[in-house]
Parts: structure tokens; C-alpha cells; sequence
């Protein structure tokens, strides 16, 4: 389908780009000490504060939960959130952080739906990932079973898994299952791959995305978004989308 022929293009000049606009900002890690996101409280201070100077009026943050991992649950996240927001407050800073989970679609994961609280945002959304490595094997069984119990997924950053750069046709299929997107925004500079960037302007292209999200881990990346430059073709695409966080 052509999605890697403008790599060696000419290259588009950048021009700063605002994510005012967006206002929510879904996928992050912002809850100090639990997943590889924000280490300590002052982390998390220093990305909150760099989000709502960003313009960011709410931010609904997202924890791993990941079986063999990140061994989170909804009362480790609720607590940290709590400890979170209060230490926003007494520093005054004015960001709305909510918080969900990142699930990662393993066994495991697949056999909670139905039985376990998950953390949900918005109109019962879910936020799940796969793995980097290799498709998951479970993957569809999962969405169904999702969907079956009345949840929506949301697939967090679906330009960064690889193994589908060439299958773009299962984009499609995904789409046809009512499946929803959300892309990084640090993807459309580079900061992945330039395979992962195409990948992310393809799926923005045609109207693939409906969520935009920073997936901010920490200091470097928040720098990354203070100075973000995009190709002006990708802005005029990207504000053609009909993006729900503002919804959220």
C-alpha cells in the first residue's frame, strides 16, 4: 500500500505545532513508583506541571498493568492517584488527573473480563496494548470478550507494533471490529522508528485515529513535547480527525 514510499522523500519542513487543542490527554505515567513511568513525586510534579503549560486541561493517566510485570491493580492505582492529586493541590497546580490502566492482552488479562473490576474512562473505554515483540495470540479472543461484557476498546499506540507495518490490511479488520485508536504524538517525530512514524501518518491520513495521546514516561520526552515541530501536512491532517479527547 505504499505506507514506507515517503521515507526518502524530500523532507517537509517542520513548523511548531500546539496540542492545546486537545485539551485531555489520554495515556501517560504519571503515578510515581509503580510502572516505568514518573520514579518519585517530584518526577510526577515536574510532568504535570509540563502538561498543563502545554495547555492540557485533564489528564487521565495510565498505569501498566502487565501479569508478569507490572503486578498493578485498581486499589494500587486509586491510592496513588489519591497521594498524586493531593500533592498537586498543595503545589497548585491546575491539572484534572483521573486515572485508568494500560492492560496489557495476555491469558491472564483475557481471563478478568467479566470476573475482575478494570479500570474504565469516559463511555466505558478501555485503554489495552500488545506486545512489541510478536502478535499476540489471544488478541481477538480478548476484544471480543471485551466487547461481549460492554466495553470499548482502545488500542494505545498501534503505529509502534511492528509486526504489522506490512498487514496493514489488519488495521482494517481492527477498524471493522470497532476497535479504536490512539497514537503517540512523540511518533510522528521520530522518536520510535521512521518506520513507526510513517505508520502513524498513515493511519492519521485516512482517518484511522480517534484518540491523540502523549504516553509520557518522563523528563526527556516532555522536552520532546514543549518543542514539537510537525510536518504541516500531518497538522492539517491530524485536525481533520474527529478526536474524542475532548469527550474523555
Amino acid at each position: 500500500m505504499g505506507i514506507f514510499n515517503h521515507i526518502f522523500k524530500k523532507k517537509e519542513p517542520l513548523v511548531p505545532f500546539s496540542l492545546s487543542f486537545i485539551g485531555n490527554d489520554l495515556h501517560s505515567h504519571l503515578i510515581p513508583g509503580i510502572d516505568d513511568g514518573a520514579k518519585t513525586m517530584e518526577d510526577s510534579l515536574f510532568l504535570a506541571s509540563g502538561l498543563a503549560d502545554l495547555g492540557y486541561k485533564k489528564v487521565i493517566t495510565t498505569p501498566h498493568i502487565m501479569s508478569d510485570y507490572y503486578k498493578n491493580n485498581p486499589t494500587i492505582i486509586k491510592k496513588g492517584l489519591l497521594e498524586l492529586n493531593s500533592t498537586l493541590e498543595k503545589n497548585d497546580i491546575d491539572l484534572k488527573v483521573e486515572a485508568a490502566a494500560e492492560y496489557y492482552v495476555d491469558f491472564d488479562f483475557i481471563e478478568k473480563i467479566g470476573k475482575e473490576e478494570l479500570l474504565t474512562f469516559g463511555d466505558n473505554y478501555i485503554l489495552i496494548e500488545c506486545s512489541f515483540i510478536e502478535p499476540p495470540r489471544d488478541f481477538k479472543e480478548g476484544l471480543f470478550r471485551l466487547q461481549i461484557n460492554g466495553y470499548k476498546p482502545i488500542l494505545a499506540h498501534p503505529e509502534r507494533y511492528q509486526y504489522w507495518h506490512k498487514r496493514t490490511n489488519f488495521y482494517d479488520e481492527l477498524k471493522d471490529r470497532d476497535i479504536l485508536f490512539q497514537v503517540n504524538i512523540l511518533s510522528l517525530i521520530g522518536i520510535y522508528s521512521p518506520q513507526v512514524t510513517s505508520v502513524a501518518e498513515y493511519l492519521i491520513k485516512n482517518k484511522m485515529v480517534e484518540v491523540l495521546g502523549t504516553d509520557l514516561h518522563n523528563e526527556y520526552q516532555m522536552g520532546q513535547l514543549k518543542n514539537l515541530k510537525l510536518k504541516q501536512g500531518v497538522i492539517n491532517n491530524i485536525m481533520e480527525l474527529n478526536l474524542l479527547n475532548s469527550t474523555l
